[in-house]
């Protein structure tokens, strides 16, 4: 991924939802990611930051956040560690699928920081590059999407999410 252009990404719109279970470790996901959005240009004031009590809770409050057509693009944290039964896959499975309904109904890119690991460890050796992954591939992404839009010359508004008819 390339860095963007500092200028362009300062009246980008950036919306993070992050779940408190397994708060450490999605806090450093958090501030990862809030420190690479900052030095690619993105403005604070452009970032808006929620907190929901679980995986599973993500998906609905980005659906809210990309129905307010408000934000260029949404974040998701999270941690769900592998434990003894059936219900990690489910949640993990389950969290992605939302997001990415989000994103395809609502034509607005979602970076996925839920981490799905065997155990705490994992996920503290992987929470602050994923942080700051998220970060540069929203960055990216609302810049393809403006590139779509200026090839295309249709006027519409690629960079702020609209259902398509």
């Amino acid at each position: 991924m390339t860095k963007s252009n500092k200028k362009d990404s300062n009246k980008n719109s950036v919306g993070i939802v992050t779940s408190i279970f397994n708060r450490e470790v999605a806090q450093l996901e958090f501030n990862s990611c809030l420190n690479t959005l900052l030095e690619n240009g993105v403005s604070k004031n452009k970032i808006f930051s929620i907190n929901v009590p679980g995986a599973l809770e993500i998906p609905l409050i980005l659906k809210n956040l990309a129905q307010s057509k408000n934000f260029d693009a949404l974040i998701a944290f999270g941690v769900i560690v592998r434990g003894e039964t059936f219900h990690f896959e489910i949640v993990a499975m389950e969290s992605a699928s939302g997001l990415s309904n989000v994103a395809l109904n609502f034509n607005i890119p979602i970076a996925n920081g839920i981490l799905a690991v065997e155990n705490t460890e994992q996920a503290f050796d992987r929470a602050e590059k994923k942080g700051s992954d998220c970060a540069l591939v929203v960055i990216e992404m609302i810049n393809l999407l403006q590139q779509i839009e200026e090839y295309s010359g249709d006027g519409s508004d690629f960079g702020k999410n609209h259902q398509s008819s």
